[in-house]
């Protein structure tokens, strides 16, 4: 009986923990929106250029998606058959860590 409370403690604890490791991960995602930039060309809630609005996109695209544009953005344009002009750049090189943190960013975004 013991071994089954400390079973269902240690769950619903982790269950408590995952909720605020995806905030810590979104509101990490946002600090690299910032680092590298992105509102010269996207805005969010108004904020940035107004040409690209993200608002949504987390709602829309992927998270496989949302990552290709991040690293291979002229791929991601064909396929979803897009033709904006100047094309995005590029970020092949984003550490993983930010990159998976941009991307929970963007999925908050809906």
């Amino acid at each position: 009986m013991r071994a089954v409370m400390c079973g269902l403690l240690v769950a619903f604890g982790l269950g408590l923990a995952a909720p605020a490791m995806a905030q810590d991960k979104v509101a990490q995602g946002a600090k690299v929106y910032d680092a590298q930039k992105c509102g010269i060309c996207h805005a969010i809630a108004g904020k940035g250029n107004k040409k690209f609005p993200l608002d949504g996109v987390g709602a829309k695209l992927s998270d496989a998606d949302i990552k290709e544009w991040i690293v291979d953005p002229k791929a991601a344009a064909a396929k979803h058959k897009s033709e904006a002009k100047p094309p995005m750049k590029a970020y092949p090189t984003l550490p993983a860590g930010d990159l998976d943190a941009l991307v929970a960013y963007m999925k908050s975004l809906k």
